[in-house]
């Protein structure tokens, strides 16, 4: 080979090692995204949130059934307005406190606000307009009465989305979702169960929260229209209003017994049965008298273990506080909607003969 074709080869397999060279430095493997692969399952995004988790993983509290999506990009701020007037409620707080708890990991504020004691319009008309003044990203709200869809329509053309959970108007307006029970439903079944009670015949006495309220409404007319129909030997009394308070349906029930000796059956369609339940006990008539209501709560448990509550209807007060929350997160941030504009809570059901297996610390 003549040492000119030598010099050639030489220049051609230095300019391919710099070429080679040159090559793998332009060219890396992409990093993964912050707190997950680089092939993201999220089909929903907006400017305001990334896909990215907390530094720590997260897990969910008991209860809870939605997860954050991912972390926001700028503070979110939630009022979430409920009531304070029995155990039910309390529940839901609890829910709501676990959600201030969990969503704080995602960049998201969330102010628990009680609206009081007594369940009026004009006290949650204040509360969503105050709501409205401190601009906050986001309402939820439990509004019960007619009339308080006009507010909530009033933040939504503000530009605050709002849901409802629990209780709400009969006419939704311009609200998100709604969380909660198909009140009139949870009343059927309530009917289906007296029936079961009692053979289709004797008394059955009626209390009730706030007469108006449509939730309170569709779950006594719910029961009393299904054993109108069915049990033509059922004599309704009532319904009295006992403003969701203990206290007040233990007297009803009282006075009940009083005046009707052979009553069959009190059903509570809201708050408090544990009153009628306790009326009941005192009065020696555990076993020939049967509460029917709604709510897993401790104070409610306690009377299906000894056997005063015979049918008790559940609807996730847990979840109410907690879960609403995360799907109006998950909204804000990256624009998901929810599953549905009715999130239709299960009516699990507990009685004396079920406790034991579904509640076993309040089995006797």
């Amino acid at each position: 080979m003549s040492k000119k074709s030598r010099s050639v080869i030489s220049v051609i397999i230095v300019l391919t090692l710099v070429l080679f060279t040159l090559a793998g430095c332009s060219k890396t493997d992409p990093a993964p995204a912050a707190g997950g692969s680089s092939n993201s399952s999220s089909n929903s995004s907006s400017d305001s949130g990334t896909a990215a988790e907390p530094a720590e993983a997260i897990t969910l509290p008991v209860g809870g059934h939605v997860e954050a999506e991912g972390v926001s990009d700028k503070p979110i701020r939630i009022a979430f307005l409920s009531w304070q007037n029995n155990p039910f409620f309390q529940v839901i707080k609890e829910g709501a406190e676990a959600s201030v708890e969990y969503l704080k990991n995602f960049n998201c504020t969330v102010d628990y606000i009680s609206m009081g004691e007594d369940l009026t319009t004009e006290l949650t008309i204040a509360g969503i307009e105050g709501a409205i003044t401190k601009e906050y990203d986001a309402i939820i709200v439990c509004p019960v009465f007619d009339g308080t869809e006009e507010y909530i329509n009033k933040a939504v053309d503000a530009g605050i989305p709002v849901a409802t959970f629990c209780a709400e108007s009969s006419d939704p307006g311009k609200r998100l979702f709604f969380y909660g029970q198909n009140a009139y439903v949870a009343g059927q079944l309530h009917g289906k169960l007296i029936e079961e009670y009692t053979g289709g015949e004797g008394k059955v006495g009626v209390i009730t929260g706030v007469l108006g309220a449509p939730s309170h409404d569709a779950r006594m007319n719910g029961a009393i229209d299904y054993l109108k129909e069915n049990c033509p030997g059922i004599t309704i009394i009532g319904p009295y209003e006992n403003s969701d308070k203990g206290e007040v349906a233990y007297s009803q029930t009282n006075d009940m017994l009083t005046a009707n000796p052979d009553l069959k059956v009190v059903y509570v369609t809201a708050g408090g049965p544990f009153g009628a339940a306790k009326a009941v006990q005192d009065a020696g008539l555990t076993g020939k008298v049967g509460v029917f209501a709604y709510d897993h709560t401790p104070e409610n448990l306690e009377y299906v273990a000894s056997g005063e509550i015979v049918g008790l209807v559940n609807q996730d007060p847990f979840g109410q506080g907690f879960d609403t929350n995360v799907i109006m997160f998950n909204y804000l941030v990256f624009g998901t909607q929810p599953a549905s504009d009715f999130i239709e809570c299960a009516l699990d059901v507990v009685t004396p003969d079920s406790i034991k297996e579904l509640y076993p610390d309040y089995a006797n």
